[in-house]
C-alpha cells in the first residue's frame, strides 16, 4: 500500500518502513520520501528555456511537462561556482505540482523505519518541514517533508512590520 501525501506530513509510525531518496546539499545529507520522486536527471540533460533567477533556476521541460527548477544549493547556502558532473535534479511529484530541485548530488535510496527517525531536540518552530534525524549505518540524515519544504509560504503583514 502506497503512503499518501497526507501520511508524510506526520511522524512516521515506529513499525512503518519507507523508502527515502538521499541527497547532498551544502555538506549535509538529506532524505525525502521516495513516493514523491518522479525521476532523477543530471542538470545538463534538462531542456531549460528560461533565464536564471536567484533561487528559481529557471523553467524546464521533462517528459513534456513544463516545470520550475528550484536551486536548493542557493536556498541552503552560497551557490557553487559551477555545475559539476554530480549536480543532479530531482523531479518531484508534489501534492500541488511537478517541479525540479537542484542538489549537490543524489546519494542513494534507503529504507528507514519510524524508530530510526528521531525528532530534533529544540527544533526550530518555523521549520515544520523537518520530520527528524534519521540514523542508518552511522549516517545522519535530515528527513524532510518535501511537500512542506517546497510550499510557497505567505508572509503575514504583522511579520513584515516586525522585520
Amino acid at each position: 500500500m502506497q503512503p499518501t501525501h497526507e501520511a508524510t506530513a506526520v511522524a512516521v509510525p515506529a513499525d512503518d518502513v519507507r523508502q527515502y531518496l538521499t541527497f547532498r546539499l551544502g555538506g549535509l545529507e538529506y532524505a525525502l520520501d521516495y513516493c514523491n520522486v518522479q525521476e532523477l536527471r543530471p542538470l545538463k540533460a534538462l531542456e531549460r528555456f528560461a533565464a536564471d533567477g536567484e533561487i528559481i533556476s529557471g523553467v524546464a521541460v521533462s517528459r513534456g511537462v513544463i516545470m520550475p527548477i528550484v536551486d536548493m544549493r542557493i536556498a541552503f547556502g552560497p551557490r557553487p561556482p559551477q555545475h559539476d558532473p554530480h549536480t543532479d535534479v530531482i523531479i518531484l511529484k508534489l501534492s500541488t505540482c511537478v517541479m525540479g530541485m537542484v542538489t549537490d548530488g543524489v546519494t542513494d535510496i534507503v529504507s528507514l523505519s519510524g524508530r530510526q527517525i528521531k525528532p530534533f531536540p529544540n527544533g526550530p518552530q518555523d521549520a515544520d518541514y523537518l520530520l527528524g534525524l534519521g540514523e542508518l549505518d552511522g549516517r545522519k540524515l535530515i528527513v524532510v517533508d518535501i511537500d512542506k519544504l517546497m510550499a510557497i509560504r505567505r508572509v503575514k503583514q504583522d511579520d513584515l512590520h516586525a522585520a
